[in-house]
């Protein structure tokens, strides 16, 4: 059975793209390369560079690869940047989720696993965050997720279209070297990129009602991430049952300051972390249950905080020094 991964050329599309083929079911990436790499899509995985915008395209695709299923990675990420950008975030993230369902609809593929994202939650106020928690997305990119799964939903009533929605809290590290996380805006590669040129990264507040006063965040490494795409993707191909949504997330939690502290020790760098203020609406806190996960989609974090660290500084160094880890 073929699978489209759509953004299946970005950092997590790739790892998802990796791990359906090592379970036998056979990817075909669509993306437009617009913050993900072709270098990043295996050998011999058919690439198609195209928006997911363009609907004659994906019903091409689709058509031509003879697919089954679809996994949707493909959209604009960037919360911070969706509040100045809105518009953009609405096309990229509802628009092209609604003309790949269209495509889908037309050629009979009846299955998507959609990536989701916490980000649905915004600020929760609750020490543990289930599925059914309030959800109130605070940014555009939180909302247009959110209408993500309404859409699935509503296309499941109306076409019976079998799909669930895997919703992400931090996704880090990496499972080959030569993939890594290229994001501006996420804590890893913040404190790599300021180590790289000898700045010392930031933590921003450690006055939050906290062990160590720093924000407490859900760390996840992509590879079990990856992993449970590829169960999802084979309970919906076996017709068994699914959640409309599942958290992934560890249940737990780390704070900025404990992975400060293992950065330093995993390179050997030794820095203090300058402190800032707080910034603007980060709440002290925001942990998953992924109870539902482990149940169905063999979730389960498989990798200690200093394996994501070190797995993150390995496909750095490769990307800085490629003649040297070569």
């Amino acid at each position: 059975m073929t699978w489209l991964v759509t953004g299946g050329a970005g950092y997590i599309g790739a790892h998802v793209v990796r791990a359906l083929a090592e379970a036998g079911l056979a990817p075909v990436v669509l993306d437009d390369l617009s913050s993900g790499y072709e270098e990043f899509v295996p050998a011999g995985v058919p690439f198609v560079r195209g928006s997911i915008l363009d609907g004659a395209l994906l019903v091409e695709t689709l058509a031509r690869h003879d697919v089954r299923g679809v996994i949707h990675v493909a959209g604009f990420k960037y919360a911070g940047v969706s509040v100045k950008e809105p518009l953009h975030t609405y096309r990229q993230n509802v628009e092209g989720t609604a003309t790949l369902l269209a495509a889908m609809q037309e050629k009979g593929v009846d299955k998507i696993v959609f990536s989701s994202s916490a980000a649905v939650y915004g600020t929760p106020d609750v020490d543990l965050v289930t599925e059914s928690t309030p959800k109130s997305p605070q940014s555009p990119y939180g909302e247009s997720k959110l209408i993500g799964e309404w859409l699935l939903a509503d296309q499941g009533v109306a076409r019976g279209l079998r799909h669930t929605a895997l919703r992400y809290f931090n996704v880090v590290g990496s499972g080959d070297p030569a993939v890594y996380d290229a994001s501006p805006h996420n804590l890893f590669p913040l404190i790599f990129t300021a180590l790289d040129e000898g700045r010392i990264p930031q933590i921003n507040g450690d006055d939050y009602a906290t062990p160590d006063g720093t924000n407490v965040r859900d760390y996840i490494h992509v590879v079990d991430l990856a992993t449970s795409h590829v169960a999802a993707a084979k309970r919906l191909a076996a017709g068994e049952p699914v959640e409309p949504a599942y958290n992934l997330g560890s249940g737990d939690g780390v704070s900025v300051r404990e992975i400060m502290t293992t950065v330093a020790d995993v390179t050997g760098i030794d820095f203090t972390p300058v402190v800032a203020p707080r910034r603007a609406g980060d709440p002290a806190r925001i942990v998953a249950a992924g109870d539902l996960a482990a149940r169905d989609l063999d979730w389960r974090m498989r990798h200690t905080l200093t394996e994501m660290i070190q797995s993150h500084w390995l496909a750095t160094r490769r990307r800085i020094e490629p003649s040297e880890s070569s």
